[in-house]
């Protein structure tokens, strides 16, 4: 083990604190700036800072080439109030790290500290703290910053906790492991009239009506497969909270999720077309909008191979678990530009879910994730 009990104790007094002062996708400021700290005391060669807003890099050199091996982490909490009696709960009114990317930056800062201690024999190791990744933005404006092309991983390496799995036990697969997803919000516009004469205007009620079901029957679910699809309507408004206006404006918001970005592109195409034409039929104008947009994550053989190593010489159960997942993750992006993997790492099959408003990061998790990518790395550069 490469680090101290004072070493734990210390990161994780470090995680709460993280966690006392969230901040969510787009403000994460301080966060960024205590992670800086942290990479200056732990003897970084170099630190680039505002990647892709405000992410933060940590380069560590070896001593002679070799390939560059990246670690990443989220800096972001979630726009949640958090239900807790902990000492460090959250003191920003209606934000938490309910996701537990405050542990898995504890994680990360425990690589720094003993790769401040015992440099890489070969290439580099990059510690990336990633802004926005709960928006699915953060990733993509990394890797579109020109500061990213000087650190260009040769192997990317992420993982997240997940409750209701066994604590401390791992599920790595290859090929896809969560899936692409984005928020479509469509906007029907018509003209208002008189409630009385509701027939001299164009009203979007019977657009959205017929909207509802229909989008959702697109895709409902079912087997992890290829052609998994799902469309989950999340909310609609119609019209002014008046009683003598017949509306013209209304809008339905729904989450498209798909296994693959190529089931997604043909998602897209069949929704906007339904929308278009409920559009057409009613006489309305329409506008479709999109957010959140996430790329499926998937894992590269070569670098799950490298994980399934690390477990196995660290004596870390795993299997596939329950993979792949519903859920997605913005790490996609990043395994676009060089191989890459994320394992999902067990909390506890009690443990309070994701983004529940009881969630904590478990501490314990610290040394184990950080043991994992350790000798992840070691096995690569040394």
């Amino acid at each position: 083990m490469f680090l101290t009990n004072q070493d734990v104790v210390e990161l994780t007094e470090w995680r709460r604190g993280l966690h006392r002062h969230p901040e969510i996708s787009g403000e994460e400021v301080e966060t960024a700036r205590a992670v800086q700290t942290l990479l200056t005391s732990a003897g970084a060669d170099r630190i680039v800072t505002d990647l892709g807003g405000h992410g933060v890099a940590g380069i560590f050199e070896g001593r002679g080439p070799g390939p560059t091996v990246l670690f990443r982490a989220e800096l972001d909490a979630l726009p949640i109030g958090e239900i807790s009696a902990a000492p460090h709960r959250s003191r920003a009114q209606g934000k938490a790290h309910l996701c537990g990317h405050d542990g898995h930056m504890a994680i990360l800062a425990a690589l720094a500290r003993g790769l401040g201690r015992q440099r890489p024999q070969h290439g580099r190791a990059i510690l990336l703290f990633q802004p926005a990744e709960e928006t699915g933005a953060g990733a993509a404006a990394v890797v579109a910053d020109s500061k990213f092309r000087e650190i260009a991983p040769d192997f990317v390496f992420a993982l997240h906790n997940l409750p209701g799995m066994k604590f401390g036990k791992v599920a790595l697969i290859e090929g896809p492991v969560s899936c692409a997803s984005r928020g479509m919000r469509i906007v029907l516009t018509g003209k208002t009239a008189h409630a009385s004469m509701p027939e001299t205007g164009v009203s979007p009620v019977n657009a959205i009506a017929q909207l509802m079901p229909a989008l959702t029957s697109l895709g409902s679910g079912g087997p992890m497969s290829e052609s998994f699809a799902m469309v989950t309507v999340t909310h609609a408004q119609i019209g002014e909270p008046a009683f003598g206006i017949a509306p013209a404006h209304g809008e339905i918001w729904a989450t498209l999720r798909t296994m693959t970005d190529a089931g997604m592109d043909a998602l897209v195409s069949k929704a906007e077309q339904m929308a278009k034409d409920a559009a057409r039929d009613s006489g309305l104008s329409v506008e479709i909008l999109y957010s959140d947009v996430f790329r499926h994550c998937e894992n590269a053989p070569e670098a799950v191979a490298h994980l399934r190593r690390a477990l196995d010489a660290e004596g870390v159960p795993h299997d596939r678990g329950d993979l792949p997942m519903r859920p997605s993750e913005d790490f996609g992006q990043l395994g676009a530009n060089a191989p890459a993997a994320m394992f999902f790492l067990g909390a506890g099959e009690d443990h309070a879910a994701l983004h529940n408003p009881d969630y904590d990061f478990p501490d314990d998790l610290i040394a184990i994730g950080s043991r994992i990518f350790m000798r992840t790395l070691r096995d690569l550069v040394g």
